[in-house]
């Protein structure tokens, strides 16, 4: 299989050309060699419709997360640091070919494919002893069935990945940005597909049986039983005139005694309706995606009734994962070992928590009303232009000020008299 590596690479051709069969991935070039399961690779399970929903939803939904970078302020809290040399690398363009959309949703694709993310690091200077963590000013993704991890003899981690030209280099591993998917804890992270290859099998098949099925017209094969024997002549005319029409779906006649035995089995004889659904819900089993996600609402979800309850248990059971997995690399692989006490990325996760507006706009009183939010940082949550002043500020209600700070006296209202000086009476 042709292995695609040019900077005009879309990010889902990152995910072909798997080699090997030891536990990882395996090119399945099209048709599997031996016709089993053994050589069923990736570009095969993309074409399973419960594959591709779940690799897409996850990979989609991480990269239209925005990554910030954040600052530790003095005062122990933390602000966004956009003028952090890795803000723009993050969150704007990883790549001069990608945007961040893209970049992101390759690397979780991939994690869901083969298990392992790679991009190689490219600086704005070379590494030397004087500097040795230049400036990154790019991340070039890799192929991670191209990718190969060893050890050299002294313990050290090192890629040799192969070119499109066949050609081979190693990179060291400071040079490596290496996000690793679920796993043992070893240098490479498990692929799902590797893994899932049986399952996957069996449901492309199921779905072949089902398509020949309907490809024929749900034609039935089968033959005439008689009591007696028909003439050269009769033959044809019994072919024609009733074995014909049962087969294709029509009626017939049956008489003198004749019975229609059926050779094939039928849809529901087979159960295929009940064999795909539960492919789909097994694949589903392996990306841990709720099948409701994925369009297969015969059964309900227990993550709740609402929207933002679904979301919330697909952020906790589903992304959170891959996302704490790529935020612990970012930190590792890509800041500096002096500024980590202070420097941090994340994604930011409150717009998959969005709920609707009645809800949001209890949330967002509560929160005003305690001093936790100010009103201008409501209105920027809102896409609305903030006001300054006083709206800038914390403000809580006066009724949850300490009992030892209330007014010990309590002071009659003025109120102005006919002559227009002040009178309390």
């Amino acid at each position: 299989m042709t292995v695609y590596n040019s900077p005009l690479m879309t990010p889902l051709r990152w995910l072909f050309g798997w080699p090997r069969t030891d536990g990882k991935l395996v090119s399945s070039g099209g048709r599997p060699a031996d016709g089993g399961d053994r050589d069923f690779g990736p570009d095969a399970a993309l074409q399973i419709a419960t594959v591709w929903a779940c690799i897409r939803l996850i990979a989609e939904t991480i990269s239209t997360l925005p990554m910030l970078v954040y600052r530790q302020r003095s005062d122990g809290g933390r602000e966004v640091d956009k003028d952090h040399s890795l803000y723009a690398l993050l969150h704007d363009s990883p790549h001069f070919d990608y945007t961040a959309v893209e970049f992101w949703e390759g690397i979780a694709a991939s994690l869901c494919v083969a298990g392992n993310a790679y991009a190689e690091k490219l600086y704005m200077t070379p590494r030397s002893a004087a500097d040795p963590y230049p400036r990154i000013i790019a991340l070039q993704p890799l192929n991670a069935g191209q990718v190969e991890v060893f050890r050299t003899a002294s313990g050290a981690r090192r890629y040799r990945y192969t070119e499109p030209n066949k050609r081979q280099r190693e990179i060291a591993e400071e040079d490596m940005f290496h996000v690793r998917g679920f796993g043992n804890g070893g240098d490479e992270g498990l692929s799902p597909i590797s893994y899932a290859r049986h399952t996957l099998y069996t449901t492309r098949m199921a779905t072949a049986a089902a398509a020949k099925l309907y490809g024929q017209n749900m034609r039935r094969e089968g033959v005439l039983e008689m009591d007696k024997t028909l003439s050269d002549e009769q033959r044809p005319l019994a072919r024609t005139n009733i074995l014909d029409p049962i087969i294709n779906g029509g009626s017939g006649i049956l008489e003198a005694g004749m019975k229609f035995n059926a050779l094939s089995m039928s849809a529901q004889d087979a159960q295929m309706l009940e064999m795909l659904s539960f492919s789909i819900e097994e694949i589903c089993r392996w990306f841990r995606v709720p099948p409701f996600m994925v369009g297969h609402t015969q059964k309900s979800t227990s993550w709740g009734t609402g929207l933002e309850q679904q979301n919330i248990g697909f952020l906790t059971y589903s992304l959170r994962p891959y996302l704490t997995r790529i935020e612990q690399t970012v930190r590792r692989s890509l800041i500096k070992p002096t500024e980590r006490r202070r420097i941090t990325a994340e994604f930011k996760v409150e717009g998959l928590l969005r709920a609707d507006s009645a809800t949001r706009m209890t949330g967002y009183a509560t929160g005003v009303q305690n001093g936790i939010y100010t009103r201008d940082e409501v209105r920027g949550w809102e896409n609305l232009p903030p006001k300054g002043g006083a709206a800038d500020e914390l403000t809580v209600q006066s009724q949850n000020i300490p009992i030892g700070q209330q007014p010990t006296t309590s002071q009659p209202p003025v109120i102005p008299g006919e002559d227009g000086e002040e009178s309390n009476g």
